[in-house]
């Protein structure tokens, strides 16, 4: 029983590290007098993600890649099916009034050359700075059309970053990133550690264990801002939330988690993982390009598609 307990107060770290090192950053940088738009396309991004990523180096570096690589594909399918399905269950998304096809059309891009990649065996250095190449595309194109926004008169809106605080002292701001950056390397040893162990007691492999329990572990934060965007009929951040995790989970966390050494790919993969989140993103489409709410009923079925997937890699 200790290894769950150990994994959970590992995620509970995580997410509260993450937390931390996200309010920190935003507010220092709003006030170095970085602008707002810059904060949330880029800051709130990186940070938001930075769970992911520390278990990514961390699984790594304690000889357990397939939990490195496990998280990245189980937390993108998870996204689009729970962390969509579980919301849509409660309160329909109003889509319709969503216009998210250029970053959607982006995020089946890196889906593609991700698995494209993946059939080389390995995901190396070499890899790692093709995604970073193509997440910098990616956030060029981001800030070009912040920039455009800004000259059409479209002012910067702090209220739009949910952490941001003009009037947080700098010694609350030195704490958060404190916190942050020590919470996030203890609550990732913790739970990759015990994750292991997990998989070794039950005779399942470190891929199955990234691709459920820690997978949606990390999805946890995402989820939570998709619920809240549901019930405030903000559909637009719901979609744009689980969009722009996906693209960053897969250029982001794999390209600079290369760094720390290869991540090699488990056949089992390139069968099936890959594909059931490539076809999960591509469910997407009605939504973004053909102005179909997702009711309650899409709701039940995206999220009935994640408990028969989590079935069949158990089984």
């Amino acid at each position: 029983m200790t290894p769950w307990l150990f994994s959970m107060l590992g995620l509970v770290i995580l997410l509260l590290a993450g937390d931390a090192l996200v309010r920190g950053a935003v507010n220092l940088s709003l006030r170095l007098g970085v602008p707002a738009l810059i904060v949330s396309l880029t800051i709130v991004a990186f940070g938001t993600s930075a769970p992911e990523l520390l278990i990514a180096i961390s699984a790594i570096q304690d000889n357990a890649p397939g939990i490195a690589l496990g998280n990245v594909v189980g937390s993108n399918t998870a996204n689009i099916l729970l962390v969509l399905g579980i919301p849509a269950m409660l309160k329909t998304l109003h889509t319709s009034e969503c216009d998210s096809r250029k970053t959607y059309i982006f995020m089946i891009m890196a889906s593609v050359a991700f698995i494209a990649l993946a059939f080389y065996g390995t995901f190396t250095m070499g890899t790692g700075l093709i995604l970073l190449a193509l997440l910098g595309l990616v956030l060029f194109d981001m800030m070009r059309d912040a920039r455009a926004h800004r000259r059409c008169g479209v002012p910067d809106q702090l209220e739009e970053i949910e952490e941001a605080d003009p009037d947080m002292p700098y010694w609350r701001v030195v704490l958060y990133l404190l916190l942050g950056l020590i919470g996030l390397p203890l609550g990732a040893h913790l739970l990759v550690e015990n994750a292991s162990l997990i998989a070794q007691e039950y005779g399942v492999s470190d891929t199955v264990i990234g691709l459920t329990l820690v997978a949606v572990g990390t999805s946890l934060p995402e989820l939570a801002t998709t619920v809240m965007a549901a019930l405030r009929r903000q559909a637009d951040v719901a979609l744009g939330n689980v969009i722009g995790s996906n693209m960053f989970n897969l250029l982001a966390i794999v390209g600079i988690a290369t760094f720390f050494g290869d991540i090699p790919v488990d056949p089992e993969f390139l069968r099936f993982d890959l594909w059931v989140m490539l076809g999960s993103s591509l469910l997407l489409v009605p939504f973004v390009f053909f102005h179909v709410n997702m009711t309650r009923i899409w709701g039940i079925g995206l999220t009935a598609l994640y408990a028969i997937y989590v079935i069949a890699i158990l089984t």
